[in-house]
């Protein structure tokens, strides 16, 4: 069994994030999803990011209280501006097991980066190969630093052009994209925490 710190995407914890935790529960992993906008859900993505932008939670202190309140051994989870979280923990918070990054991905190197990638720190990206988000803003070159760069990195990308395309709640949900990458997270998962 891993444990698993899921951060939502911009929209907020929606049902559909909430229904991805609950597969890899049902596979034996204990997930835990902080709701870091307070319940709040928003119907678009523009939506969403004026408020992370608008200052009204602190989503990096949130994120940083709900790792602290779990054991170091973590695999980080997000979901595009989840990514950022997850990605952070997993290079700066010692002891991390793995990350998995879904249509999201910060560079090693120049002013977003977090620093080098910790030795021996599994990760998996994933996203759609047309994204204007993922393939458009520089996060699948990202992506393609971080492959390059760590020794146990793995990218997979998806037909289409849909962001968000693992939330059955959005009109951009891909069911057989999502059973493909929920089999390939949970294999991930599953080497993760057998080598533990």
């Amino acid at each position: 069994m891993a444990t698993v710190l899921m951060f939502h995407h911009i929209q907020g914890l929606t049902s559909g994030v909430r229904k991805l935790a609950d597969v890899l529960r049902t596979a034996g992993h204990d997930v835990h999803t902080p709701d870091l906008y307070d319940g709040r859900i928003f119907d678009t993505i523009d939506e969403g990011a004026a408020f992370a932008q608008s200052g009204a939670v602190d989503g990096d202190a949130r994120a940083e209280e709900e790792a602290a309140k779990l054991p170091a051994g973590v695999v980080y989870l997000g979901i595009s501006s989840g990514v950022m979280h997850a990605q952070r923990l997993a290079q700066q918070r010692k002891g991390a097991r793995g990350a998995v990054l879904l249509e999201a991905a910060i560079p090693l190197t120049g002013e977003w980066a977090f620093g080098a990638w910790p030795e021996g720190v599994p990760v998996q990206i994933h996203g759609a190969e047309a994204d204007r988000y993922f393939a458009g803003e520089g996060d699948l070159d990202a992506a393609r630093e971080i492959v390059a760069t760590v020794p146990d990195a793995e990218l997979f990308l998806y037909p289409g052009d849909e962001h968000l395309f693992e939330d059955d709640s959005l009109p951009s949900y891909d069911a057989r994209a999502t059973d493909v990458l929920m089999t390939r997270v949970l294999a991930f998962l599953e080497r993760v925490d057998s080598s533990a």
